[in-house]
């Protein structure tokens, strides 16, 4: 397991929790005991552990230190971490550092929004957006999953 961890401010108590990049679950507020926010950050290395072995859904964000919209785009897609906390893991991979992923998932601009289940890719999109249309566009990936998990497919 990744030794990598981030300190996250419970938005229920206000206790500081350590969450890991990668665990089994999801995190929850030592104190409070709430879900908590799940942001990591992903490199060619830690991608597989970190985002396609997470047992909820992830929401992958490419992106570059350079790139406008990606700056933009990045405090709308903690607010959806934070509002679906223990639904959904962020996990955010800088293109430049990670040159393997963004060639394997053939990333042509960024940012490059995507969402995985059990490491599948069931939705993606490119470009900035605000957050209602991340949260529809989020809710609507994990609806249509679950509905062709329940027709068997």
């Amino acid at each position: 397991m990744t030794s990598t961890a981030e300190i996250r401010t419970c938005p229920h108590c206000g206790k500081k929790n350590r969450v890991p990049a990668a665990a089994p679950g999801t995190p929850r507020c030592g104190n409070c005991h709430e879900p908590l926010p799940w942001i990591a950050n992903a490199t060619d290395e830690t991608f597989n552990e970190i985002a396609e072995q997470a047992t909820i859904p992830v929401v992958v964000d490419f992106w570059a230190t350079w790139c406008g919209p990606c700056r933009m785009i990045s405090p709308e897609l903690e607010k959806l971490a934070a509002e679906r906390a223990g639904k959904v893991k962020l996990v955010k991979v800088d293109v430049d550092r990670s040159p393997a992923l963004a060639a394997r998932f053939t990333i042509k601009a960024v940012p490059t929004l995507m969402v995985l289940d059990k490491g599948k890719i069931i939705a993606q999109k490119a470009g900035a957006a605000p957050i209602h249309v991340l949260r529809q566009w989020f809710d609507e990936a994990i609806s249509k999953r679950q509905s062709e998990a329940h027709d068997g497919r």
